[in-house]
């Protein structure tokens, strides 16, 4: 079983349902969602918007690779009516945004595929709840 630590966003819609539709698919085909930090409130990163976001940060416990686990999740955010990713910084509205975090200790450099996330340790709206479910030292 491996630990993978998502991030879960939505400025669009009712935002804290879209979120917990989205923890219900993550449980139901990527793995146990173990732990579910609070959520919490914060402005548009990257683009101007007149939507705020909800946020949160989620372990679950996989059996999936890091690039099932990254398709899995962007078929979810699909369904959830995500229409297009955010490129080159081109960041937008969504109504549901999932961000793979860290997947155990493992180190990743791939085609549309980095982990760590090589931009979680400078976005707050990532890092609070993170640091609310990452196990104590």
């Amino acid at each position: 079983m491996h630990n993978l630590y998502v991030s879960l966003g939505s400025n669009l819609g009712d935002r804290e349902q879209m979120i917990r539709q989205a923890l219900a698919l993550l449980d139901e085909r990527v793995g146990v969602v173990e732990r579910v930090s609070s959520f919490i409130e914060t402005e548009p990163w990257g683009f101007q918007s007149q939507h705020p976001f909800l946020n949160a940060a989620a372990l679950v416990y996989t059996m999936l690779s890091p690039r099932r686990c990254l398709l899995e999740t962007q078929q979810i955010e699909r369904e959830l009516g995500r229409t297009k990713k955010s490129v080159d910084g081109q960041y937008h509205d969504r109504p549901i945004d999932i961000d793979l975090l860290l997947y155990d200790d493992l180190h990743v450099e791939e085609k549309g595929l980095t982990l760590p996330h090589p931009h979680m340790q400078e976005r707050d709206f990532v890092m609070i709840p993170l640091r609310e479910i990452l196990p104590s030292e």
